[in-house]
């Protein structure tokens, strides 16, 4: 059952281009949650028996081990995360409930991670735990508008090092940087790339724009709707 809980913002860093990551301090221990689950945040105050006040759902970044603390990520797109941006210090007090969600990476297959941008929060946890003896291949293709806002490369890079069958593959529309390729997600990359695309389930997480396109581009090659999965409550 989702709990609600208070927390204290303890940790802002700006990454550059109205893009932030937040880390919260909870009352209590972080309820546990799968990796790929996410959480609902207010601003506003709420007391226990009132209406739950305006929120948005955010990815939950942080792993289910880390029970002291919940790490989100966002961009600022709208009036609500504006207020985020202007409003949220470390010591502010936030509102969150979890877990909601079942965006969850299939441990029994082969599967293929298209992230964009902030979108690779949905996968963080599910990379951030894989242990060096994983079963199955995991291909993850990364992108952001620019090198420097692929923000998670260094935990990719982690899990990469200790997983010998996770393969990233970092991409970013302007700019170059020693391992990045300068274009977006595509599917003739994803096609080039995976020994057989056909034999994979693919999970899209981004902007909304992203995941329609994949996924209209997926179906078109006769990815049967089963094997897309989208992290789509935005």
């Amino acid at each position: 059952m989702p709990q609600k809980l208070r927390c204290q913002v303890t940790e802002i860093i700006d990454h550059g281009e109205k893009v932030y990551s937040l880390t919260l301090s909870p009352t209590r221990l972080v309820p546990r949650f799968l990796p790929g689950q996410f959480l609902h945040l207010a601003l506003d105050e709420y007391n226990p028996g009132d209406f739950w006040p305006d929120s948005r759902v955010f990815s939950i970044a942080s792993t289910p081990a880390e029970r002291d603390l919940l790490r989100i990520t966002y961009a600022v797109k709208g009036q609500f995360t504006t207020r985020m941006e202007s409003e949220l210090h470390p010591g502010a007090h936030v509102w969150v409930k979890l877990p909601y969600g079942e965006f969850t990476v299939s441990t029994e297959a082969s599967v293929c991670l298209l992230a964009g941008g902030t979108g690779v929060t949905a996968f963080t946890a599910f990379l951030a735990g894989l242990a060096s003896d994983y079963p199955h291949p995991v291909y993850l293709f990364y992108g952001a508008r620019r090198p420097d806002l692929l923000i998670y490369r260094p935990l990719v890079e982690s899990a990469a090092a200790r997983c010998p069958n996770l393969h990233p593959y970092f991409l970013a529309e302007e700019g170059e940087a020693p391992g990045c390729t300068s274009d977006r997600i595509n599917l003739d990359l994803v096609w080039q790339t995976l020994p057989d695309p056909q034999a994979v389930i693919y999970y899209l997480s981004g902007p909304p724009i992203m995941i329609k396109t994949l996924s209209d581009a997926l179906a078109e090659r006769h990815i049967p709707a089963t094997k897309i999965l989208t992290d789509a409550w935005e």
